[in-house]
């Protein structure tokens, strides 16, 4: 269902005083002047900054299940080179938004604040509804893909590595870009970051008992 502009708006410039300052010090009259509204449009549209805050969480979650959208796609039975297909497809999917996608700054920038607050009622809800669901789909994707057990600890934590380290290319942005002599993120460089991630992913499968 289409969201209503100033709710989106909202969102976005919630998103990015949360991630930037932390929930308890972002500004809700900051955010509605990001936003272009009045302080007033928070409580309509949200019932106040907490609603406003787990609107950011639902908004993490939505961008999250379009980019992971091939894990939806693949059946129970597929063979090892089709789970190895869809995980390259996902990779790729997952450095491209990373990467070159104007919202992942902010959207990483937020999940980081949170994830630094182990009572987070955000922490909660992406790890009961988004995090561990996805993560248990892609291990069994890694199964398919390898023959090892889904809900084995090497498979968890190779799982989390893959996903972590393109993650790290948008965390440490700045760092990455200096190295390599890049002003920015471009095309160009977007896919040699995925062709690097996907060589790993090749090496850390291996034979298909990786």
């Amino acid at each position: 269902m289409e969201q209503h502009p100033t709710r989106l708006a909202l969102i976005d410039a919630a998103m990015r005083q949360f991630g930037r300052d932390g929930f308890d010090a972002a500004s809700t009259r900051a955010i509605a002047a990001a936003a272009e509204t009045n302080i007033s449009s928070i409580a309509y549209h949200f019932g106040g900054k907490e609603g406003l805050r787990m609107a950011c969480a639902d908004m993490v979650a939505q961008r999250i299940v379009l980019i992971s959208r091939p894990l939806a796609q693949i059946p129970g039975d597929a063979s090892p080179a089709m789970a190895r297909a869809t995980l390259r497809r996902l990779m790729r999917r997952v450095v491209c938004f990373l990467v070159l996608n104007s919202e992942a700054q902010d959207t990483v920038a937020f999940m980081l604040r949170e994830l630094a607050q182990p009572d987070s009622p955000v922490l909660d809800r992406l790890y009961s509804q988004l995090v561990e669901p996805r993560h248990r789909a892609l291990c069994q994707l890694w199964s398919l893909a390898t023959g090892r057990p889904a809900e084995a600890d090497a498979v968890k934590l190779a799982v989390f590595s893959l996903i972590g380290q393109a993650f790290y290319f948008r965390l440490a942005a700045p760092i990455v870009q200096r190295r390599m002599g890049w002003s920015d993120y471009t095309p160009g460089a977007a896919r040699a970051i995925a062709r690097q991630v996907l060589d790993n992913l090749e090496a850390m499968i291996g034979d298909g008992h990786g």
